[in-house]
């Protein structure tokens, strides 16, 4: 039986140690080669902000062949990162007074919307926020397109889109018809983004595009993020996995999705440190759970807001026709992190999503000897374990359980559903004869029913998958 104590160890590892900045950007070049090899991009680029520091560096080049490296002014498309300037808009207006979360939208709206509503319950404004309009995902209408995704589909996109005015927006938008009752289902809308830009056009009497420059980008120092490039700026090329060049987005909407942004890894560096910054009301408004949720939230147009081995975690992904950005923040280890690629596909998203796991584990838990994580051996049973790092609040943590391949990988199982030993502490022992004898299981030790904690780099059963999921073997 192994000795307890080296357990409660194991995962209190996950914490801010000192590390040179040699050690930082060697970190950085070690996962940036991995995403490469794994996403197919000829070009990587990594962005940092640790303890207030900032590391950034690039990788391969922007064309296959033509030694163009990118730098820090080098602009790529970063789509749907741009709706977290959009919820801080929404989030100065909150905090202002001008709007508040439970009105109904078309009070920001000027004409009759008599469709907007669904069986006499209107969209609120926290509905808009938090992805549950009932609204379609796209106007105009991409249904059609969506059936199959290929490397064409951006061109098809385009041409959907080439003659697409605010006007025809305005006019479609009085068609929708919702499909639930706003405020229930998750449906990500990328309309309900457009939308917000047009109220928020009505709520400060000013363009959405000068909104942005005028409370974000001049404040941040972010002169190199715009929605339309100057003649004499150039983007990057992106491409498809499929190795095809891919076309620039076109769209004559206000592009509060994300459909027109363009940006440098030295700006999205700025942003970062300002979504770290803990005493800006606008930035602690646009992540507040304002739900109150027991799981996962959402903030203003995050992809999440959850917890991770490294504490508190919200996360943006922005999928372009030609490059992907993953955007992420651990507030409590005062980090985040900004990756781009200039490749899209269908496998991009995931490989960004477990470079950039590996990365922080590699920036947050010091190298030591290898242990088994996650279990140990007590009598005839086998003790689940899971300790939060002490420097992290344990009060987030509402339930902790155990999903792998011996419960079919079900998060709410019953009979693996951790008990809290400690504030930052729980265990679970199931009897040995649950497991098969000499067969391999692999599993993962999940937080709040959908935070999936990842492995430390110094636990030595690991599955060597890209999930790195914890092994258990009897």
């Amino acid at each position: 039986m192994k000795n307890l104590s080296v357990f409660l160890l194991i995962l209190m590892s996950a914490k801010s140690f000192s590390q040179s900045q040699k050690e930082v950007y060697s970190i950085i070049e070690v996962n940036a080669q991995k995403l490469k090899e794994k996403s197919g991009a000829y070009s990587v680029s990594v962005g940092i902000v640790k303890d207030g520091k900032v590391y950034t560096k690039h990788f391969g080049e922007i064309d296959k062949g033509k030694g163009n490296k990118a730098d820090n002014n080098t602009y790529f498309e970063i789509a749907s990162v741009t709706k977290l300037f959009t919820g801080q808009l929404l989030a100065q207006a909150v905090l202002e007074n001008k709007i508040n979360l439970e009105d109904d939208i078309r009070k920001y709206l000027k004409g009759s919307y008599p469709n907007l509503e669904y069986n006499g319950t209107s969209i609120k404004i926290k509905d808009l926020i938090s992805y549950r309009t009932a609204l379609p995902r796209n106007l105009p209408d991409d249904t059609e397109i969506r059936k199959k995704m290929s490397d064409e589909t951006p061109f098809q996109y385009n041409k959907l889109g080439e003659n697409y005015s605010k006007d025809h927006f305005k006019q479609d938008l009085q068609k929708v018809k919702l499909d639930t009752i706003p405020g229930i289902k998750y449906n990500y809308s990328n309309l309900s983004l457009e939308l917000t830009g047009l109220m928020l056009e009505n709520i400060y009497s000013q363009s959405y595009e000068y909104a942005l420059n005028q409370y974000i980008f001049s404040k941040l120092g972010m002169d190199h993020t715009k929605l339309e490039l100057d003649k004499d700026e150039v983007l990057a090329n992106g491409y498809h996995s499929s190795g095809r060049l891919m076309p620039k987005s076109i769209s004559y909407l206000w592009g509060a999705g994300g459909s027109k942004t363009k940006s440098t890894m030295g700006d999205m560096v700025k942003f970062l440190k300002h979504e770290l910054d803990s005493k800006n009301s606008i930035v602690q408004e646009s992540q507040r759970n304002i739900s109150n949720s027991k799981g996962d939230w959402y903030g203003y147009f995050w992809d999440g807001f959850g917890l991770s081995e490294h504490g508190k975690m919200g996360y943006k992904h922005g999928g372009g026709f030609g490059d992907q950005t993953w955007f992420a923040i651990y507030p409590e280890l005062n980090t985040g992190i900004c990756v781009i690629v200039n490749v899209s596909g269908p496998d991009t998203f995931p490989a960004l999503y477990n470079s950039v796991a590996r990365l922080m584990n590699d920036l947050t838990t010091a190298p030591g000897k290898k242990e088994t994580e996650g279990y140990f051996l007590k009598g005839d049973n086998v003790v689940f374990t899971y300790t939060h790092p002490k420097n992290l609040n344990p009060k987030l943590i509402n339930t902790a359980s155990v999903a792998g391949s011996f419960n079919d990988w079900k998060t709410d199982n019953k009979n693996y559903q951790l008990t809290k030993k400690e504030d930052n502490r729980f265990e679970l022992e199931v009897p040995k004869s649950s497991f098969e004898k000499g067969k391999i299981y692999t599993f993962k030790l999940v937080l709040n029913g959908e935070d999936w904690i990842n492995a430390s780099r110094n636990a030595s059963n690991t599955d060597g998958t890209d999930d790195n999921n914890l092994t258990l073997k009897l």
